[in-house]
């Protein structure tokens, strides 16, 4: 009868001991083993008191079966944005969790983010004020932007912490965003700034946002500094006509011709013009120009040539869009020299000689053309002009110096 007695005793302490494996130390291991972390720990680094970082967890199902997360809460100076719950993750599937950072003190704050009262996850965070190593300005908007072109602008980091502060590393987000003039590491003392600059380079049109971030050797962020612009579409210039001829131009003499500038699609600006050939010149716009969408500007091109011949240049337009330009010939030619020969029957009396006279209205005045009397009876006037018309008359001078009257007058027009 003992031994029946030992084993019902053996039996209950069996029992005892499965009981206390079950119900005092049961552990949630089997459940947390299912979940997996990316990253498999958050940590924040130094933030400045009254500002917030945020970072993406990724939660994901690692097991055969559903798993159902029901609450998901964060400690005092985090926050953990995430869809509504109840929900249930399926094998192999994620939830991203956005968990945020917001020091209202200064100094090291561990935290975690508790899953369903029972899986932790640890994150941990350092507030620090904002006398630290501060940025300036402390966030850059770079507007709109061509895309294609760059805009820059500077940032000054100042430590004013006591100590020395180490900037091991930076990175950037936003790939239109880039660091240029910063050589790291360094090591600022107190007080000490150093000044970079950030550059804006889209490639696409519509805003785009990003920031830089400063790291000390912990790869823990120091400061960082936000950044947005806008990228537009790129302007087109356009001119008319794109070919032009002078014909022929007298040398020494202008000719004119007129052209239009117009920009589609975006603003341009015109920053400077210029001619191959100094025979062309270019007038009537002022550089730099900038022309809005849709509008036009007009502009004037002379000839003037220089020697006769064929002349040819290209007149080109350098802008915010592209060149445009424009072909320009002519040739010059020499000017036409026009003459009057006069001639007449010679005097029934006995002469030395003639005088020749000559007026611009028929009324006179005249003036004599000749220095003294002139013995032939023919006289070659080459100082007249085009398009003029002239009065001559001629006049007898005997040997004692005696001159007659004015013959008969004769009006001459040159072409």
């Amino acid at each position: 009868m003992t031994l029946p007695q030992l084993a019902n005793k053996y039996s209950i302490f069996l029992l005892l001991i499965t009981f206390i494996l079950t119900a005092g130390f049961s552990t949630p291991a089997s459940a947390t083993t299912n979940l997996a972390f990316d990253p498999t720990e958050l940590r924040f680094g130094e933030v400045v008191v009254g500002q917030s970082e945020t970072i993406p967890l990724t939660l994901t199902n690692k097991g055969t079966s559903g798993f159902t997360i029901s609450t998901l809460t964060a400690s005092s100076g985090y926050r953990a944005s995430h869809p509504s719950l109840p929900l249930t993750l399926a094998p192999g599937h994620s939830l991203s969790v956005n968990v945020t950072f917001s020091p209202t003190v200064s100094g090291a704050d561990s935290g975690s983010i508790v899953i369903d009262g029972s899986t932790t996850f640890a994150v941990h965070g350092s507030g620090t004020p904002n006398t630290s190593v501060v940025p300036s300005p402390s966030s850059l908007s770079f507007g709109s932007i061509q895309d294609g072109n760059t805009a820059r602008s500077y940032v000054t980091l100042t430590n004013k912490k006591t100590g020395n502060v180490t900037i091991y590393s930076l990175s950037t987000s936003g790939a239109a965003f880039s660091v240029q003039g910063l050589n790291l590491p360094m090591t600022l003392t107190s007080g000490q700034s150093v000044t970079f600059s950030i550059l804006f380079s889209p490639t696409t049109s519509g805003w785009v946002s990003g920031k830089v971030q400063f790291m000390n050797p912990r790869n823990s962020v120091l400061a960082w500094v936000p950044l947005s612009g806008t990228g537009t579409s790129s302007g087109q210039l356009s001119l008319s006509p794109t070919s032009t001829s002078f014909g022929n131009v007298t040398v020494g003499s202008s000719a004119s011709r007129s052209g239009t500038l117009t920009a589609a699609g975006a603003s341009v600006t015109i920053t400077s013009a210029s001619s191959s050939s100094s025979e062309f010149s270019l007038s009537g716009i002022s550089l730099p120009k900038t022309i809005s969408a849709g509008q036009s500007v007009s502009y004037s091109v002379a000839f003037t040539p220089q020697s006769s011949g064929t002349a040819s240049a290209t007149l080109s337009f350098a802008s915010t869009a592209s060149t445009a330009t424009e072909s320009l010939t002519g040739s010059g030619v020499s000017a036409t020299q026009h003459s009057v020969s006069l001639n007449w029957s010679p005097s029934t009396s006995q002469v030395t000689g003639y005088n020749v006279y000559r007026a611009s209205a028929a009324s006179g005045p005249y003036s004599k053309l000749n220095s003294s009397p002139d013995p032939n009876t023919a006289f070659m006037d080459s100082t007249v002009a085009s398009s003029h018309t002239y009065y001559y008359v001629t006049t007898a001078v005997s040997s004692t110096g005696m001159e007659s009257g004015y013959s008969n007058q004769v009006q001459v027009a040159v072409p």
